[in-house]
């Protein structure tokens, strides 16, 4: 049997993100099978909780996840969602390997492609395209960040809520108004308001 052949359906989505990058040989392919481990998570289950390492990043297969802060006051801050063909981890406790500052959970049901940092080590010794591809990876994640930032510095609520229907189509319809206002930065009231602004204008 070829190796390719060993490989399982649920890699799929996580190899065709890196064919998009780089392309990878059969090898290459058979080493993400073997070092990326799946995970089912059931909603409201944690995938990370305050206090822990991080040690795995999080390649989302389907379903959805959350990264969020809670406050002293038991306030929710969600800094980001990540749905199907998404990354999501704490990319800080899992690189400096400290303690996580904050949570990730399941929004729904959701399969998950994760690896450790043990063996995101080993993957990068043994094929070094992979170092270059988390590379871009990492890049990304920061340039949405910047884009995050200066979405809340500089935007009106209006336009920030703009930006959440683009950026995450199939969410706006899917989650609770409680969640995208605290993603949001403002209150569930607001954003029935400009819910139904855009609505009229439509």
């Amino acid at each position: 049997m070829n190796k390719e052949d060993t490989i399982p359906s649920q890699i799929e989505p996580l190899l065709n993100y890196f064919q998009k990058v780089i392309p990878l040989n059969k090898e290459e392919k058979q080493l993400v099978t073997d070092l990326f481990k799946p995970r089912l998570y059931r909603k409201r289950q944690y995938v990370l909780q305050e206090g822990d390492i991080c040690n795995q990043l999080n390649f989302i297969v389907r379903g959805c996840l959350r990264l969020y802060k809670t406050d002293d006051k038991g306030n929710i801050h969600i800094l980001q969602f990540a749905a199907e063909n998404w990354w999501l981890s704490d990319i800080g406790s899992f690189h400096e390997r400290k303690p996580s500052d904050l949570h990730i959970d399941a929004l729904e049901d959701s399969m998950i492609l994760q690896i450790s940092y043990d063996n995101l080590v080993s993957l990068y010794t043994k094929a070094s395209k992979f170092d270059r591809i988390f590379r871009v990876l990492v890049e990304n994640s920061f340039v949405s960040l910047q884009k995050r930032l200066l979405q809340t510095i500089s935007s009106t609520a209006e336009e920030r809520y703009l930006s959440f229907t683009e950026t995450y189509p199939h969410l706006n319809n899917h989650l609770p108004q409680t969640q995208i206002a605290s993603f949001l930065g403002i209150t569930p009231e607001f954003l029935s308001r400009l819910r139904n602004r855009q609505t009229k204008k439509s």
